[in-house]
């Protein structure tokens, strides 16, 4: 009698992996090819590969299907590993089903050849192309530069962006910025490779570069010509050296920093001044 019961729960493991290659297995396109981490729009006439060591639960009337220890999702070159992986599926009208959710919890990672992000908790919207990673710390990277967070990291297929919320530092080419939230900005590179070409700055703005500090209300850091563009309560502090002002654009690469005036539109006040403080060499 024990036997046949492991039999039969053997059995019904086997059945519930081959299910879960069968129920993901759309209509393959032999030239999709996914990029970066676009899981959910990158490749998504390919099927999805969904497999663990403790078996797989699928709860028919639910529709959904529970991955669990070393869970692992793959399709077009991209890979999630968790714990456990919820995958959320419903039928179509013109037969077959569709995947319009997928959970991770516990050591998440998604990564592709030259991506990557990790954290504790992740929810993919394959219907909006959302990927949500959660985590006292949230890691992406993208080639050179990284990115870390701990409250938040949303990737944005459609929009091809990264986004990062509380305490977000990214870091690229020595050069760090912290901020409250980070907005990077994705584009293909000549080996069609996702790269950062442009990082928004929002709230408590402070950059470090070489022996300035750099402070401001936001930025946006252009990479290729390493120029960021800081406005509101600007400041650079460069050694002894204090510049004060509304707008300023500095060079990253060179060094040189330009504090600039900015007039509201038909406001009366006086124009704003800029304002610099040398102070004498201490000894």
């Amino acid at each position: 009698m024990g036997s046949s019961l492991s039999a039969l729960r053997s059995s019904r493991k086997l059945l519930f992996r081959l299910v879960v290659l069968v129920i993901f297995y759309f209509q393959i396109s032999a030239t999709a090819v996914a990029g970066g981490l676009d899981l959910a729009s990158g490749s998504k006439d390919m099927p999805i590969e969904i497999t663990a060591n403790n078996g797989i639960e699928w709860e028919k009337n639910k529709e959904i299907l529970i991955a669990s220890g070393n869970a692992k999702a793959s399709r077009g070159g991209i890979t999630v590993l968790a714990e456990v992986l919820r995958a959320y599926y419903r039928k179509k009208n013109t037969g077959g089903t569709d995947l319009y959710r997928l959970d991770a919890a516990g050591g998440v990672k998604i990564f592709s050849d030259n991506e990557s992000m990790e954290g504790q908790r992740a929810v993919l919207d394959f219907e909006q192309a959302i990927l949500k990673v959660e985590g006292k710390k949230v890691i992406y990277k993208a080639g050179p530069d990284t990115i870390t967070a701990n409250q938040q990291m949303e990737y944005w297929e459609r929009q091809k962006m990264a986004v990062a919320r509380g305490n977000a530092v990214a870091v690229h080419k020595g050069k760090t910025l912290r901020a409250g939230v980070l907005k990077a900005l994705l584009r293909k590179n000549k080996t069609g490779r996702s790269e950062v070409y442009i990082i928004e700055a929002f709230n408590k703005v402070l950059i470090f570069s070489g022996k300035d500090k750099l402070r401001s209300d936001s930025a946006i850091y252009q990479l290729d010509s390493g120029i960021a563009t800081l406005k509101g309560n600007v400041s650079i502090v460069r050694e002894d050296t204090i510049l004060k002002g509304d707008l300023a654009e500095i060079n990253l690469k060179t060094g040189i920093s330009k504090l600039l005036t900015v007039d509201s539109v038909g406001s009366k006040k006086e124009k704003p001044r800029v304002r610099g403080l040398i102070y004498p060499h201490r000894q």
